[in-house]
Order: C-alpha cells, then structure tokens, then sequence
C-alpha cells in the first residue's frame, strides 16, 4: 500500500541494519510510540472539542493505537525482553519546535505533522519486513497497512481544515526528512542515522 504523504529522505539502509541488531530495543521504543501516537490523538481531542470531526476521528484513532500498544506488549512478552525505560528520541521534540503557535494554524501543524509521522512509521515497518524473521517480519507487516491509513486520515483532516496545508506539509516535510536522516548517536524507532 502506498503512503500518501511524500516523504522527502528515505531513511538509511544502516538504520535497518542496527534495528535488526537491536530488536528489543526497537520493540520498546515501538511500544512507547504507540503510546505516544494514543496520546496526540486524546490531545487533539481535548484541544479542539468544537470540531466533532476531529474529534470522532481521533478516538477511534486513540483505541487503534492502543490496541497497536497491546500488541507490541504481546510480542515483549512472548520474547521475553524485560522492559527498560527508554530516552526519547530527538525526532518528536525536533518536529514540536516547528509548530506554529496561533490557532488556527497549530491544529493544522499537528495533523500534518500526524501525517509525516505515521507516514515515516510506514516507510520504516516496510523496511524491517523482509529484514526480521519470525515472528517479528509478520508482525510488522501486519501493521503497515495501518499506519498508512493513519497518514492519509490526518491529510485529509489538515485539508479540511484551512487553505495552505499541502504546501505547509511541503515545509514541514523538510524539518522531518532532517531529522530522520540526520546523524544521530542514539537508537530510536524514529532515530537518524546511526552516527559513528
């Protein structure tokens, strides 16, 4: 399935080497983006409880990545990685300091950027398919689907709601790309390239 945001890096084949080296980490920070991913959803919500929309969308969108959350807990538990709190990543706070700050131009920068990070999501669970056998291949390939489902919903929620989204997803598409491409000396689900 295509993504239907145009991402403008692809991310680096050493970052899918060093994903399939370190697996459990890739699982605990993937259960930790689930939970954030729930979050933005919830916090759309409360921002903006005028926009019944918006609003339907993103609860169902909420127990979505919950249940996305469950089931990276099933596959933790299953192979038996002992949990570990994990830093966050540059990538989240890097695209929250390209938010406008006035209404109504912040909503539209939390969708698109919504878009971009289900979108990279995307990219990355194709990646790691044929990369990790079993059962972790089938288990992303079990979600890819979705999360491109996710870009496209969040799009289509920013065009609705403005004049300019797809040009402002055009810049914001570029803090994006630099981020994930950039060199980066931690592991994360959302991480740039591995720095030396």
């Amino acid at each position: 399935m295509s993504v239907p945001v145009v991402l403008q890096s692809t991310t680096d084949p050493r970052w899918f080497q060093l994903a399939v080296e370190r697996w459990q980490d890739l699982l605990l920070d993937h259960a930790n983006c689930e939970k954030k991913a729930a979050s933005s959803a919830l916090a759309l919500m409360f921002s903006y409880p005028e926009d019944f929309e918006l609003a339907d969308r993103m609860s169902r969108l909420a127990r979505e990545e919950l249940r996305h959350f469950e089931l990276v807990q099933q596959q933790l538990t299953a192979l038996q990685v002992p949990f570990r709190r994990l830093s966050p990543s540059r990538y989240a706070e890097g695209l929250r300091k390209a938010l406008r700050r006035t209404e109504h131009e912040r909503r539209m920068d939390l969708l698109l950027l919504g878009a971009l990070i289900e979108a990279r999501s995307h990219e990355r669970f194709i990646g790691l398919i044929p990369l990790l056998g079993e059962p972790l291949g089938p288990f992303y390939a079990s979600l890819a689907a979705a999360e491109s489902r996710h870009a496209g919903l969040y799009l289509r929620l920013a065009d609705k709601r403005g004049e300019g989204a797809r040009e402002r997803l055009q810049q914001l598409a570029a803090v994006e790309a630099e981020l994930a491409v950039a060199p980066d000396t931690e592991f994360r689900f959302h991480s740039g390239t591995p720095g030396e």
